[in-house]
């Protein structure tokens, strides 16, 4: 629309002769964008971007659609018709339209009052699971038919369940997505990162876009995935995502940009794709005709007539077997990202976005204990110093974006959400207690901030932001996970690491709040059902009493690290009148539906009771 309408003289003047034309960066106001795609869908029936509003002068909308052509054709009304079509309404049936647009608000705001209260159970669980494993593809993995996203907040809780009812299914799933999606085109071999989404079931040709987002769930879910199998492939795969963001995705200052485009020179992947002529000229007849073979760049090319590099052909653990191919094939990929970083790049968004810099540090921070790589940690610390430093007002209040060494927009609830989870990460790595402190004190204000005192549940925008046609609440799991579905993981963690219970009950009211949604299609909520795992198994909370710096303390930590356990808090507890050492040795009180067991101080004893699971 860009292109076709927006840069186009014709438009342009009738545009401004007739109305007051706004452009909305959907990233930096996700609040305009959730509030106008509800109604979107609510009057055409169904929603998608680019998405065009018409509205009134006080922001109610009569009129929505998503891509509109210049001019009619195939059936699809023009840009030029709707908006002559509009002005002549305006001028002869105002008042109808006004009238219209104030029932359209009406609608969509009592949609979200006074709904029954019904809260999530276990049944709930096993049918997100019997979906998720009803519209898996056993073919090529992933969840669903063409176009296939990663989604990994899907992958996160089909680990949980395979943790808690040890079915060998859903470990199955998460391994075929995961090893499918990184053999495809949707991984970039050359240069790395994950790119949005595949157009095709084989994961083959990707939208080339490259989101923060994506990358860092993703990097949670292979890290997780390497936890419970020990797999090297799946290291590998997170450390190529890690290098890709501290490579290009990362600033001067810390802070984690948000994207780059699919297109370059105005045509999409050319940046990515290659010929055969090509590949020989980098790296010689005889590593490039291996390297070619490998990774599927043939004469007749799998897109538009070049090729997309991918493993999907290869037996990929007997390509891991083969150490001397593999660091052949690692070795030509360096000289050809070398080769490519001479093309014109594709656009990067440079936007710093605090919700997305709080995923990108929890995995960043998560990675750096299982993996133990200070170097992970530390892009975790600059980050977070970064955004203490750069996002935060005068008045302490957290905000949502920087760019151009400005900061704008007063945080949403995601910001706060995604910022937390990273912040507890980042404590469980380090154990240092101003990240817990920080995590309890962003939690507070979020709570002050958002959270509806009346029915439960978090809005969207701050109680002291914009004042928009309405203020709704999100629940849906989509690419990115809703801020509910974070914050309630957030309450239970912090409840567990606090030991709050008042934090505990905020939880519980959203299973309630939340409940009747949910339920309709719980895999469409996989995070929010991940929380309800968390807060229905109980788990288990380690609290720790000695030094951080105390050996037998690193050892209890590092058996927590090399352990899938996702159910489980780690916490330090120093100086602690209710904790204490035993005869001057560090001990663990291992903690579980609100009792304790003994102090233990024998590393042996400690595993043991880290390897008890309760049958779920």
């Amino acid at each position: 629309m860009e292109r076709e309408s927006f840069e186009d003289e014709e438009v342009a003047e009738t545009l401004n002769k007739y109305f007051i034309a706004i452009k909305v960066d959907k990233e930096e106001r996700p609040d305009i964008d959730s509030i106008y795609m509800t109604i979107c869908q609510a009057l055409t029936g169904s929603g998608g971007w680019p998405m065009t509003i018409i509205m009134t002068p006080d922001k109610k909308p009569f009129y929505a659609g998503t891509y509109f052509p210049k001019k009619s054709k195939y059936g699809r009304p023009g840009l030029m018709d709707i908006l002559y079509s509009v002005e002549e309404a305006w001028r002869t049936k105002k008042s109808e339209l006004i009238s219209s647009s104030e029932e359209i608000v009406k609608a969509i705001g009592k949609s979200d009052k006074g709904k029954s209260k019904n809260r999530l159970s276990r049944a709930s669980v096993e049918e997100a699971y019997k979906e998720l494993k009803d519209s898996f593809d056993p073919v090529y993995g992933g969840i669903g038919e063409a176009p296939k996203f990663p989604i990994p907040h899907n992958l996160l809780f089909l680990m949980r369940y395979y943790y808690l009812y040890e079915d060998k299914k859903a470990l199955e799933i998460v391994e075929r997505t995961l090893e499918d999606m990184y053999k495809g085109g949707i991984f970039d071999h050359v240069g790395f990162g994950f790119s949005r989404y595949s157009v095709d079931r084989k994961w083959l040709v990707p939208h080339f876009e490259k989101m923060l987002y994506d990358n860092a769930l993703l990097a949670l879910a292979y890290t997780e995935a390497y936890q419970i199998t020990k797999k090297e492939l799946y290291k590998e795969t997170a450390e190529k995502i890690f290098k890709y963001i501290l490579t290009v995705m990362t600033s001067e200052e810390g802070g984690f940009y948000c994207a780059e485009d699919a297109d370059s020179e105005g045509v999409e992947g050319k940046f990515y794709v290659w010929d055969v002529k090509e590949v020989l000229s980098v790296l010689g007849e005889e590593e490039g005709k291996i390297y070619c073979d490998y990774y599927n760049i043939t004469e007749r090319g799998n897109f538009e007539g070049k090729s997309i590099p991918n493993l999907i052909a290869q037996e990929i653990y007997e390509l891991e077997k083969d150490e001397d191919l593999k660091e052949r094939l690692n070795k030509s990929s360096e000289k050809l990202f070398n080769y490519r970083e001479k093309r014109v790049h594709p656009h990067k968004d440079d936007k710093i976005l605090t919700s997305w810099n709080g995923l990108m540090i929890a995995a960043f921070a998560y990675a750096g204990r299982v993996f133990a790589k200070e170097e992970y940690t530390k892009a975790a610390m600059r980050a977070v110093r970064f955004i203490f430093e750069k996002l935060v007002n005068s008045e302490g209040r957290l905000l949502a974006r920087y760019r151009d060494k400005e900061s704008a927009h007063l945080a949403y609830l995601e910001d706060y959400a995604f910022l937390i989870w990273g912040l507890i990460e980042l404590y469980e790595n380090t154990l240092d207690k101003a990240y817990l402190d920080k995590a309890v004190s962003f939690n507070k204000e979020m709570i002050k901030q958002f959270w509806d005192e009346k029915e439960g549940g978090f809005y969207l925008y701050s109680k002291d932001a914009e004042e928009l046609i309405i203020r709704p609440k999100e629940v849906y799991d989509g690419a990115i996970p809703s801020g509910n579905s974070a914050a309630v993981l957030n309450l239970i963690r912090l409840s567990r690491l606090t030991e709050s219970r008042k934090l505990e009950e905020m939880a519980e009211k959203q299973f309630e709040v939340f409940g009747r949604d949910v339920q309709r299609m719980p895999s469409a909520h996989s995070l929010f059902m991940t929380a309800f795992l968390y807060a229905d198994i109980g788990g288990k909370s380690v609290a720790a009493a000695g030094s951080k710096e105390d050996e037998s303390i690193k050892a209890m930590k590092n058996e927590i690290d090399n352990r899938y356990l996702p159910f489980t808090t780690f916490a330090l507890k120093e100086n602690d009148t209710q904790y204490k050492m035993v005869d001057a040795k560090s001990a663990a009180y291992i903690c579980q539906n609100y009792s304790c067991s003994e102090p233990v101080t024998d590393l042996e004893e400690f595993k043991n009771l880290l390897d008890f699971k309760n049958k779920f």
